[in-house]
C-alpha cells in the first residue's frame, strides 16, 4: 500500500492518511533483521523508583541476546511477516517502531492510529516509552482471522522523548501481519516534489546498485520528480556495464550531469541548484557509497511535508560492513572547540542492535535536537536554499554542518530523523585527518569557525589547530603538516579565492605525494627493508602516552629532540618499526627516527622518516600562520561573513558550473 489516503469502513468512517509503514528486511539484507524486527520478550529499561535512571544491574551480562532466531521462510514480503506459533515478536525496533517525540516536536499533530491487519489467532499488545526509556503498555487487543486492530494513541506525553511500537502473539496456530501503519487524521496534505542527487566520483557500482534499489522499490521512485546524478569522475556511471537496464527501470527520471571534479560541495550544490531550477519542493542529497533503505524516502518527506515550519530532515547513518550499528544518532557543533560533538553525553557512537536492542536502550528514547544532518542522507527544503544560498565552494567536509549552522541561524531547524537511515562505510575504517585530506579538513573548519563560532577569537579552534599541527609533526607526518599549512595561508587570503581552488587544489596537493615518503603507499610488506631497532624501549615497557600533568614538559622535551637530534644512518636505511594503525597515536610516534605505518583502510603501509631540518621549517610556519589568524581574527571574521551570500548564492555557483561543466549540461 502507497502513502496515500486510507480509509477504514465500518471503523470510524473517518479518513486517514499513512505517516509510517511497517517494512521488513528483503532476504538478500537478513543481517538486518534486528533493526525491524526482534523476538525477545517486551523487557525494556529497568528505572531506579528513586531517581528514574536506568539500574545498572550487578553480574549482568555486557549485551542483550534476542529470545529466538529469525526465520527466513516467515519473511513473506516487505510489509508482511508469520508468528510462528505460540511465539512473540515484538516491532520496537529501529525501522518499526514510531518515533512520537519528533512527530510532537515539530509538527501539528496530536494524535495518530495504529492500523494492522492480521489473519490467525493471537493479540496486539502496544507499547509507548517516555524519554528516559521506560516501558509503558498501553493496550491489548485479541484478533481473529481476518482482523484489523486499530489503536487511536495520543502525541502529548512526548515532548521530551519516547516511541511507540507494537508486538504480536500468536496462539496455537501462526498469525500473519499482512501489513501495519502509522496514521494520520484527516486528508493527507500535499506531498511535496522531490530531486534525489547523487553526488559520485568512480563509485559506479554503489550507484548503480542504488539506482537498481529506486527502480525495484516503486513506492519510493513515485515520491521523486527526478533521479539526478552529478558525475564528476573518470569512470562514467552511464558507461558502466548494466547501466541501460537500471535506467529502463526509473521511467524515464534519470538524468546525469557530467563536471569536473568540485567535491562533495560542488556536488551537492549542483543538485541543489538544479532542484531549484526544475521547481521542486525538495532536494534530497545522497552519497554515492551508500546502500539506502528506500522506505526513508516516503519517511523523510512525509515527515518534511507536515513540520510546522520548513525543515532539513535528514536520515541516520548505519555502519555498512556491520549492519547493524548505528554510527551516529545526532550530531552538534561545539560551539567553543568548533568540532563535532553529541547532544548528549549518554550517547553512544557505533551502536548495535544486536547487543542492546531499542526497548533496552534508555538514551534512544530521549529525543535528540541537532544542529545538522550529515549529506550521507539529507533532505532540504528549496524553500531554504533560496533563502540562504548553495553549499559553501569548500570541495570536502564542513559543507553540511556549515549549512546546517546557517540555517539554524536563518531559523530554519534540522532534523535528524529516527527510522531512516543508509549504510555508509564508517568513519573507523577511514582515516582522514592524514593526507590530501587534511588541508580541507584545517582549512574548512577554520571558516565555518569564522562564520559561526560566538567566541572571540573563535574559542579553542586556533589553539587546538595548533595543537594538531605539532602532533602531526612529532608523528612524522610531513605530508599532512605541508597540506595543513598550505590551509592556513589559502585561509588568510580570504573567500573569494573559494571557487576558483575547487577544482585546483586537490591536484596540487596530491602532486606533492612524490616528496613525502609517508604519503606513498605500498601494498606489499616486502616493499620495505626489514625493521631494525638497536635501542628498545625503555624497560622494556613500550610507549606510554604521557599524562595531562606530565603533558607539557614532555611535550617540550620530545620536540627539541626531535629537533636537535641527528637520525641514525640504520634509521635511514631500515625502519625501525612495523606499526599497525591502530598503534599509529602520535606519543608513539613521537619516539621513533622512522617506521613502517599500515593505512586505516588495510590495503598499503607508508615509511615515515623523521627530518629535522623539515620539522623545524614547518613548526615555525604553523606557529607563525596560527598567530596570524588568531591576531586577525576580528577582521577576518567580518570578510568571510560579508562575503558569505555572495560565494553560496546562485549566480556565483552557476559560473563554477558553466566553467566546468561538459557543454549543454
Amino acid at each position: 500500500m502507497s502513502n496515500a489516503t486510507v480509509e477504514e469502513p465500518g471503523l470510524t468512517g473517518e479518513t486517514w492518511s499513512t505517516l509510517q509503514r511497517v517494512i521488513l528486511p528483503s532476504l538478500d539484507q537478513l543481517d538486518t533483521v534486528p533493526l525491524y524486527l526482534d523476538t525477545g520478550s517486551a523487557a525494556g529499561v529497568q528505572l531506579s523508583t528513586m531517581n528514574g535512571d536506568a539500574k545498572k544491574v550487578t553480574n549482568a551480562p555486557a549485551y542483550s541476546v534476542p529470545g529466538k532466531e529469525a526465520h527466513a521462510e516467515d519473511f513473506l514480503s516487505r510489509h508482511s511477516t508469520s508468528v510462528r506459533a505460540g511465539e512473540r515478536v515484538s516491532f520496537g525496533t529501529y525501522f518499526n517502531a514510531f518515533p512520537a517525540s519528533y512527530w510532537r516536536r515539530w509538527t501539528n499533530l496530536e494524535t495518530i492510529r495504529l492500523s494492522v491487519r492480521t489473519s490467525g489467532a493471537g493479540a496486539v499488545s502496544v507499547y509507548k516509552s517516555n524519554a528516559r526509556g521506560a516501558l509503558q503498555h498501553v493496550e491489548t487487543q485479541r484478533v481473529t482471522s481476518p482482523s484489523t486492530s486499530v489503536f487511536e494513541l495520543s502525541l502529548k506525553p512526548f515532548g521530551d522523548g519516547g516511541w511507540y511500537w507494537f508486538d504480536l502473539v500468536a496462539g496455537s496456530t501462526p498469525l500473519v501481519l499482512e501489513e501495519a501503519e502509522w496514521q494520520a487524521p484527516g486528508a493527507p496534505v500535499r506531498q511535496g516534489t522531490v530531486t534525489l542527487e547523487i553526488t559520485t566520483l568512480n563509485k559506479t557500482a554503489f550507484c548503480l546498485n542504488n539506482l537498481r534499489i529506486l527502480g525495484e522499490h516503486p513506492d519510493a521512485l513515485a515520491r521523486l520528480k527526478e533521479v539526478l546524478i552529478v558525475d564528476q569522475g573518470t569512470q562514467k556511471v552511464a558507461d558502466a556495464e548494466g547501466f541501460a537496464e537500471v535506467e529502463a527501470l526509473l521511467d524515464g527520471k534519470l538524468r546525469i550531469i557530467n563536471q569536473a571534479n568540485l567535491g562533495g560541495s560542488g556536488g551537492f550544490a549542483r543538485g541543489m541548484y538544479e532542484a531549484v531550477e526544475s521547481g521542486s519542493d525538495y532536494v534530497m542529497l545522497l552519497d554515492d557509497d551508500v546502500v539506502m533503505e528506500p522506505e526513508s524516502i516516503s519517511r523523510l518527506v512525509t515527515f518534511a511535508d507536515r513540520c510546522k515550519t520548513p525543515t532539513i530532515v535528514g536520515g541516520h547513518m548505519f555502519d555498512l560492513y556491520n549492519r547493524t550499528v548505528l554510527h551516529t544518532f545526532g550530531e552538534t557543533v561545539n560551539p567553543y572547540r568548533f568540532q563535532p560533538d553529541q547532544p548528549h553525553e549518554e550517547m553512544t557512537l557505533g551502536h548495535d542492535f544486536v547487543r542492546s536492542n531499542l526497548r533496552q536502550t534508555s538514551w534512544l528514547h530521549r529525543r535528540v535536537d541537532v544542529d545538522y544532518n550529515g549529506w550521507w542522507m539529507c533532505l532540504i527544503p528549496t524553500q531554504v536554499i533560496r533563502d540562504i544560498g548553495l553549499s559553501l565552494p569548500v570541495f570536502i567536509k564542513w559543507d553540511d554542518a556549515e549549512y546546517g549552522l546557517r540555517a539554524k541561524t536563518a531559523g530554519y531547524p534540522t532534523v535528524s530523523m529516527p527510522g531512516s537511515a543508509v549504510w555508509h562505510v564508517s568513519w573507523i575504517d577511514k582515516d582522514d585527518l592524514v593526507g590530501w585530506q587534511a588541508y580541507f579538513h584545517t582549512r574548512n573548519r577554520m571558516i565555518a569557525a569564522l562564520l559561526h563560532s560566538p567566541y572571540e577569537h573563535g574559542g579553542r579552534v586556533v589553539r587546538e589547530t595548533s595543537y594538531m599541527d605539532l602532533k602531526h609533526l612529532i608523528s612524522m607526518q610531513y605530508y599532512t603538516a605541508v597540506g595543513r599549512t598550505m590551509a592556513l595561508r589559502d585561509l588568510l587570503q580570504g573567500p573569494e579565492q573559494l571557487h576558483d581552488l575547487l577544482p585546483a587544489k586537490l591536484p596540487e596537493i596530491r602532486g606533492m605525494v612524490a616528496e613525502f615518503s609517508d604519503a606513498q603507499i605500498q601494498s606489499e610488506p616486502e616493499a620495505f627493508p626489514a625493521p631494525v631497532m638497536h635501542k628498545p624501549p625503555r624497560h622494556g615497557q613500550g610507549f606510554k602516552a604521557p599524562s595531562y600533568a606530565t603533558l607539557l614538559p614532555w611535550a617540550a622535551k620530545t620536540v627539541v629532540k626531535q629537533l636537535t637530534r641527528k637520525v641514525p644512518t640504520t634509521s635511514v636505511e631500515h625502519p625501525q618499526a612495523y606499526i599497525a594503525h591502530q598503534d599509529n597515536k602520535w606519543w608513539r610516534m613521537s619516539q621513533y627516527d622512522s617506521a613502517v605505518v599500515s593505512n586505516a583502510e588495510g590495503t598499503g603501509a607508508s615509511w615515515y622518516k623523521r627530518d629535522p631540518k623539515r620539522l623545524r621549517e614547518l613548526l615555525a610556519e604553523s606557529v607563525r600562520l596560527n598567530a596570524e589568524i588568531l591576531r586577525n581574527w576580528r577582521s577576518l571574521s567580518d570578510q568571510y561573513r560579508s562575503a558569505l551570500p555572495h560565494i553560496t548564492s546562485f549566480e556565483a555557483w552557476k559560473k563554477t558550473f558553466e566553467e566546468h561543466s561538459e557543454a549543454g549540461k
